[in-house]
This record gives structure tokens, C-alpha cells and sequence, in this order.
């Protein structure tokens, strides 16, 4: 399977995919970066946030593999069914994606990766962005306050209701459950600051 970046490891690894949401894009990508052995997977709205928030792929690339959504069938997602992985964090997730996820819908890398995840009991945990009834959240060039909307909110409540999904909805809630499925696996956060 061709990928850009880090070495292969042979050992199963997380699967970081990336949505099109700038909602503590940072903080995720910087907790992902303490983890060991991760790869990226983007859809095509995650590589364009990642640009606007200035996040090139040639700067993530010593530390992460990257799988980017290039082919209409997910070719990347046959990964999971040779033990590649033994997470998928979908981290940050839009409402667009948790809708998806929430209802089995799988048309992009991330969404395709959650759905055949929890297909293969492969646990996955969800960060998603519209959880409370007021969000403060950084856009490109300034901080914004959102107000999801009902069918938001219910869509993450069906979210929590999958199988092998763990909801979370702040940083230090993903870190938290990071930190459960390091300890889970017997495996460490990344001390060094490469």
C-alpha cells in the first residue's frame, strides 16, 4: 500500500484520520504526535483544513504515515483487515462525519476507516465538535462561538450508541481516552519531542 512518510513498523498502529474540521486541529495532531506508531488518514476536506490552518503535509511527514482519500473505493481501508491497526481515532470529527458514522454512511477515508473498523471489533474513538449547546471554537483567524443545532447534538448521542465507538468532546477527553487504550495495549505515550 503506497503511503508518504515515517517508516513501517510491523507492529499494529493507530489510525488517525482527519476530517475537514479546524475544532482543536492543533491540540489533536499535537496528542497524536505523542502517540507511538500512527498513521494519517485524510479525507479530502481534511487535507484542505489542514492547509488553511497551515499544517502542510511536508510537515507532517517525518512523524506520520499519510493515506490521503485518492481512490473511490478507500483502497487504503484494506490495512485494517491485515492487523495494521488496532485504534481508529477519527479526531476532530465535523457534524458532517459523526452524521455519517452515526448512520452507517461510509463515502470518505475517515468514514470508510470508522465503519470497517468497527466491522472488524477494532475499537474507535471519536472526537466530535458539536457536543455542547455552545461551541467556542478557532476558525483560521479568529476564535467563533457556534450553536449546533438539534439534529447536531442527537447525531452525537447516536454516535455514542455504535459499536466499538468511544465519544469523546474536549482535548482532554481524547487524551484521557488515548491514554486508556496506550495502557489497554501495554504501550506508552512518546516521551521524546521529535
Amino acid at each position: 500500500m503506497p503511503s508518504e512518510g515515517a517508516g513501517r513498523s510491523d507492529a499494529p498502529r493507530f489510525a488517525w484520520c482527519v476530517t475537514g474540521s479546524g475544532h482543536f486541529l492543533d491540540e489533536a495532531l499535537a496528542l497524536a504526535a505523542r502517540l507511538p506508531d500512527v498513521d494519517l488518514f485524510l479525507s479530502a476536506a481534511g487535507e484542505e483544513v489542514l492547509e488553511i490552518y497551515k499544517l502542510s503535509l511536508e510537515s507532517l511527514r517525518p512523524r506520520f504515515r499519510i493515506f490521503r482519500d485518492k481512490t473511490a473505493s478507500g483502497v487504503p481501508v484494506g490495512t485494517l483487515y491485515g492487523g495494521d491497526y488496532h485504534t481508529v481515532v477519527v479526531a476532530p470529527a465535523t457534524s458532517n462525519t459523526v452524521a455519517k458514522c452515526a448512520f452507517g454512511i461510509s463515502d470518505s477515508l475517515p468514514t470508510n476507516m470508522f465503519a470497517q473498523a468497527g466491522k472488524l471489533g477494532i475499537p474507535g474513538i471519536v472526537f466530535a465538535c458539536d457536543t455542547e449547546p455552545v461551541v467556542v471554537t478557532k476558525s483560521p483567524h479568529d476564535w467563533v462561538t457556534l450553536r449546533p443545532r438539534r439534529i447536531e447534538l442527537a447525531n452525537v448521542d447516536r454516535l455514542r450508541e455504535i459499536d466499538f465507538c468511544q465519544v469523546v468532546c474536549s482535548c482532554d477527553e481524547l487524551e484521557a481516552a488515548l491514554d486508556a487504550r496506550l495502557n489497554a495495549l501495554g504501550l506508552s505515550w512518546n516521551t521524546s519531542s521529535s
